[in-house]
């Protein structure tokens, strides 16, 4: 999805895109990473974050998950006291907030400088049961820490959720990132035998003279790191990513028999022959 300026104002067509797409039988929407960072830090930033109580992100797609029957993995910037966190709230469907889930990686690089505005999470690793399985989620950059994968996989997560904000690196253009990212996160797959899920936006943010273009991409692969569907792809081959996928808006979509999921997990035995005291 593209997105520009704050969540009052592209509300509306975040609504209408999530209505669309439960409607079209989606279970499990991944939306994306809260996008208020940018490369300069400006402190009126910090009057977007509010506490989970009084989020409006929340309280809005709280009531549409009621509504329509599906689970929402929801991320907004998050006030508690004196510290600011990249949170994600997970929203069975129901509209009951299971919990929330603080971002545990900031990073800090040109046009990336989340540093400024989160602290680093303090809730640990979370996964949550609900109506559609036990499901695990992280955020942007925690995809490159198979740490992260790991740990939710261990909690019995069955699928694992990536919001994403990533594009191009404003000190060079030139580089793509973008297949580098996604195979990071098929390896978590395919290391941990889960599903992921992960979503990225579009558009491009320009500031002076350095601008981001994100790639969008969003994609889900199997348990075995095959990618089963991508956004902007024009043709999928042996379970192969597009590496330069069309920036468009959409979504995919994707059914698991999380029971057989299961079962091919246990047959591998990687969690049964796991040796934690030699590494």
């Amino acid at each position: 999805m593209h997105y520009v300026g704050s969540f009052q104002s592209t509300q509306p067509k975040h609504m209408l895109a999530l209505q669309a797409l439960c409607l079209a039988f989606i279970s499990v929407p991944c939306m994306l990473c809260c996008s208020v960072v940018y490369a300069l830090c400006l402190q009126e930033y910090f009057d977007w974050a509010k506490p989970l109580e009084e989020s409006k992100p929340v309280q809005r797609l709280s009531k549409l998950a009621k509504e329509l029957g599906v689970v929402l993995p929801v991320s907004f910037f998050e006030r508690v006291n004196n510290a600011h966190f990249n949170s994600l709230a997970m929203i069975d469907a129901d509209g009951t907030v299971l919990g929330v889930y603080r971002k545990s990686h900031i990073p800090d690089g040109p046009g990336y400088q989340e540093k400024f505005y989160f602290s680093p999470g303090d809730t640990g690793f979370k996964v949550w049961d609900t109506k559609f399985g036990r499901l695990g989620a992280a955020i942007c950059w925690d995809q490159w820490f198979p740490e992260a994968a790991r740990s939710m996989a261990l909690m019995g997560a069955e699928v694992l959720f990536y919001p994403t904000a990533i594009g191009s690196e404003p000190e060079d253009p030139t580089y793509n990132s973008y297949p580098h990212w996604t195979r990071t996160m098929l390896g978590h797959a395919a290391a941990n035998l889960v599903p992921v899920v992960a979503s990225n936006r579009i558009g491009t943010e320009t500031w002076g003279k350095s601008s981001i273009t994100f790639y969008g991409g969003s994609f889900i692969s199997g348990q075995h790191g095959d990618v089963l569907a991508q956004v902007g792809a024009k043709e999928l081959k042996d379970g192969n990513l597009h590496p330069k996928p069309d920036s468009v808006e959409g979504f995919v979509v994707q059914a698991f028999d999380l029971d057989k999921c299961r079962t091919n997990r246990l047959g591998w035995g990687v969690f049964r022959d796991r040796r934690p005291e030699l590494y």
